[in-house]
């Protein structure tokens, strides 16, 4: 897994990724303005609850493929380099510009090496959190966060998917403050 993650740094770093903040500003584990400029550049932010929930999400699609015939560890490993992998492409210049076009994050530029990791470590997180609660459980704890994150930040993972997907102007007229 530490390899998964070392690599996709590596190959954030060589395309020219930022490893922290490129605002000059102090080390912070947390940022919680998602409307600063130093949203997705420090360690988390509110969007790494998103990536709890890729953990979720992963949990789910190991138990329907695996059904239990690979152990727990190797179905993490999955995990983790799925989302390592999602961080690359999170990050490729296609998908920063589809983010600025048809989301609210206007001046989203990509997240940092650093909040990079830190989302594979959300991702990590929730897919053990979802092993621990089993499913019923979790697809509540999963609704709970997207229902959380709409009431304090006006996005969540699902909004995001639809927004990237097939973008609705009144949802984001709506994150931006609007009607």
């Amino acid at each position: 897994m530490l390899a998964a993650v070392s690599l996709m740094a590596i190959i954030r770093d060589a395309e020219g990724g930022i490893w922290w903040c490129k605002w000059d500003s102090p080390i912070y584990i947390w940022s919680s303005d998602i409307w600063s400029k130093h949203n997705s550049q420090h360690l988390f932010d509110p969007y790494a609850f998103t990536h709890v929930l890729h953990g979720f999400i992963f949990y789910w699609l190991a138990r329907l493929i695996f059904r239990k015939r690979i152990s727990f560890a190797w179905t993490l490993f999955a995990a983790v380099l799925g989302e390592s992998i999602w961080e690359l492409i999170e990050n490729s210049r296609y998908v920063i510009e589809l983010y600025r076009a048809n989301t609210a994050s206007l001046e989203y530029f990509g997240d940092s090496i650093a909040n990079s990791i830190g989302d594979v470590i959300a991702c990590f997180t929730g897919f053990y959190v979802a092993y621990r609660m089993q499913v019923w459980r979790s697809i509540i704890v999963f609704f709970l966060i997207e229902i959380i994150l709409v009431l304090t930040i006006k996005d969540s993972l699902l909004i995001n998917i639809i927004m990237l997907i097939h973008p609705i102007e009144a949802i984001k007229t709506w994150q931006m403050g609007g009607g």
